[in-house]
């Protein structure tokens, strides 16, 4: 890949960059899984929707810019650089929004991706069961048939955004008769429809960044069906993929990251972490490159496929390294540098959320390395 920016794309990221140097809230704003900061993070979505910044590869009629890959690594490379607010929007934009792209139809499209883009509909990811995480395809909950429908009963849980967003998106058995992978529907419903009950979850700092939730009798119209009915594994993998490959965790959040633990090693040196510090600035590079040949390959007709669980692993596991030298530079103020300490809560979710890295590391194995299936 040429990676040097055309004078298009170095366009672009000027304006991002200037538009971005008028628009950062000065103040940050309320976590966005508060009563207090929900609300003002939707607004922030908002603001970037009539800049058309929210969604900048979507199509005009979607509210983006139909720019190339390429732009949407640039501008986040400036987001994360002017550390601007968390996107409350990133389920629905990153996962669900991806997937409508690649299965949905004319009118889905039409119906959901221009009010998500200017975060109208906040999305929450509604995937994990009690008994059925990373095993995704061990779930138990169900969608039953009926005229003009289905209905939704069961439990989900670890639902991101769950406790404040307004809809939702899952997998459900509809064929309780068919192989593990098989008989699966993809969904999308109204968490404030009758028969949903969410329950929020706290995490490690107190916010309820998940929440539980549960279906009882829940009606969802044959409309709200991405792909086929039963079909739901295939889409469902589409969603994965993106999630671990490509647009979850983008390189700017890195790179802007490593860039500060840099600054914060030169205002107070330390010879027995540089060797870290240099390691996490140069994985955050690495990272972006990987990125940017992934891009190619997309670009090129390439589709994610199980690569992406390499990638999964890489970003995570860099995270928390990240901002584990970040606190050992820190030393006991580390528990209070607010920033730092609250980015390594989160980094610890990392290898757990889309899929633990120890299935990632069964899916590289097999999938890629053609290894044997151990006895599970």
């Amino acid at each position: 890949m040429d990676l040097d920016l055309d004078a298009e794309t170095l366009e672009f990221r000027d304006e991002v960059r200037d538009w971005l140097a008028a628009h950062v809230p000065a103040t940050p704003l309320p976590p966005m899984d508060t009563d207090e900061g929900f609300e003002p993070h939707r607004e922030w979505e908002r603001t970037l929707a009539e800049a058309r910044l929210s969604t900048v590869t979507w199509p005009h009629e979607f509210g983006g810019r139909d720019a190339p890959l390429l732009s949407w690594v640039v501008f986040e490379d400036e987001y994360y650089a002017a550390g601007a607010p968390g996107r409350v929007s990133a389920n629905g934009i990153a996962l669900l929004g991806s997937t409508l792209m690649a299965f949905g139809t004319d009118e889905q499209r039409r119906r959901i991706l221009p009010r998500m883009s200017r975060a109208d509909d906040i999305w929450a990811q509604a995937w994990s069961e009690p008994e059925a995480g990373s095993d995704l395809a061990g779930v138990r909950s169900r969608a039953t048939r009926v005229d003009g429908g289905w209905v939704l009963n069961g439990q989900k849980t670890w639902s991101s955004r769950a406790s404040h967003a307004d809809r939702a998106f899952g997998l459900f058995r509809s064929d309780p008769e068919a192989g593990r992978h098989r008989g699966l529907t993809y969904v999308m419903f109204d968490l404030r429809a009758e028969g949903v009950t969410v329950r929020p979850i706290p995490q490690l700092d107190g916010v309820p960044g998940f929440a539980e939730i549960f279906l009882d009798d829940v009606f969802v119209p044959d409309e709200d069906v991405i792909g086929e009915p039963g079909d739901g594994w295939r889409v469902a993998m589409s969603t994965a993929s993106n999630e671990r490959g490509l647009t979850l965790r983008s390189p700017g959040r890195f790179v802007a990251a490593a860039d500060r633990l840099v600054e914060l090693w030169r205002s107070n040196p330390d010879p027995k972490v540089a060797d870290r510090v240099v390691d996490a600035w140069i994985g955050a590079r690495a990272y972006r490159l990987y990125t940017l040949g992934t891009i190619s390959r997309l670009d090129e007709g390439g589709r994610l496929g199980a690569e992406s669980s390499v990638n999964k692993l890489f970003w995570s596991e860099l995270d928390v390294r990240l901002h584990e030298t970040a606190l050992d530079l820190l030393g006991a103020d580390g528990e209070l540098a607010g920033s730092w300490q609250s980015g390594y809560l989160f980094s610890l979710a990392g290898p757990i959320y889309a899929g633990t890295n120890e299935i990632q590391r069964n899916v590289v194995a097999e999938r890629l390395l053609g290894l044997p299936r151990g006895d599970r």
